[in-house]
């Protein structure tokens, strides 16, 4: 399994709680984008600071590659809704524990 986790900062915090709202309602509803073959997303937000980590689980490398292809190419539907897109790094997971 891999992840790609990424991290924004700087948005107006009530602008991002709404963002954040609305990816989670979206994703309950229609899966992830089209060429984003996702197995899991996690989204952490700080809402004092406006901070937000993305993590979005794949099965294999090649399929993070390709989520992170089209994630990098598409336009945020919300423009400045997160901030600014601070940092996007990629993992394997090496462990992974459901409780």
């Amino acid at each position: 399994m891999h992840a790609r986790v990424v991290t924004f900062e700087g948005g107006d915090p009530e602008q991002v709680t709404r963002t954040v709202e609305e990816i989670g309602r979206q994703a309950q509803s229609d899966g992830p984008p089209e060429g984003v073959p996702a197995v899991a997303l996690l989204i952490l937000h700080r809402p004092d600071d406006a901070k937000v980590l993305a993590i979005t689980l794949f099965e294999t490398e090649e399929d993070m590659r390709q989520g992170d292809a089209t994630l990098n190419a598409m336009e945020p539907p919300n423009p400045g809704g997160m901030g600014r897109r601070s940092s996007v790094e990629m993992f394997r997971v090496a462990t992974k524990v459901e409780v």
